[in-house]
């Protein structure tokens, strides 16, 4: 797929793939104890953006990963957050959404609406290719993923176990099916966790 034509729109957010212009905002939404609880590969210079950019990049090409900057037209495209849609196995019946807001932007609703687009992207472009399922998953103490979790429709379906040392405390698997779907039960993943638990691909709901 080719990253450079994907746009997607909720309200005043923009989503587009991630540019290497982008790396000054990047390091600035990073640098916030607040995300770097949850986010499982911390980028604290621009070496680190660079490496994390590069992975970005290389998600999209190989169609595992997809990942978007939020971007708020209203205040000038500043960056506020950011969602990725993580496919390891292409043509699998689920997928796993996640997401991180910076902190200037929290509170203003940008996770829900920037869930729900990317939401609605993935069900449409992937229909064919037999997606079903999203999952979002979040440790238990990250009560405000869980918010926006249930705020964007997806339903908690199991307390997922903790996994020391990678996973200390419990999670939650929250899951929305696809429009017309029909309800299917929770496939195993690798491991007790599949992929982050929460919305950044770390311990939380933050990528």
């Amino acid at each position: 797929m080719n990253d450079e034509t994907v746009r997607l729109t909720a309200g005043p957010l923009l989503l587009r793939p991630w540019r290497p212009d982008d790396i000054p905002a990047l390091l600035t939404a990073h640098d916030d104890p607040a995300m770097r609880q949850w986010v499982n590969m911390p980028v604290s210079d621009v070496a680190d953006a660079e490496r994390w950019m590069a992975i970005q990049r290389d998600g999209w090409a190989s169609g595992k990963r997809f990942s978007f900057a939020v971007t708020d037209t209203t205040r000038g495209g500043e960056l506020v957050g950011n969602l990725s849609l993580k496919r390891p196995v292409p043509g699998a019946q689920s997928a796993e959404a996640g997401y991180w807001t910076s902190a200037a932007a929290r509170g203003r609703g940008v996770a829900p609406q920037a869930l729900g687009a990317l939401t609605d992207w993935a069900f449409t472009t992937f229909a064919a290719e037999g997606l079903r399922r999203l999952e979002l998953l979040h440790q238990v103490d990250n009560e405000a993923s869980c918010r926006v979790a249930e705020k964007a429709g997806y339903t908690l379906a199991e307390v997922i176990p903790a996994w020391p040392p990678q996973y200390p405390l419990a999670g939650h698997r929250h899951v929305r099916q696809a429009p017309l779907a029909p309800q299917e039960p929770l496939s195993a993943a690798a491991g007790p966790r599949a992929g982050s638990a929460g919305t950044a691909g770390g311990p939380a709901t933050h990528r």
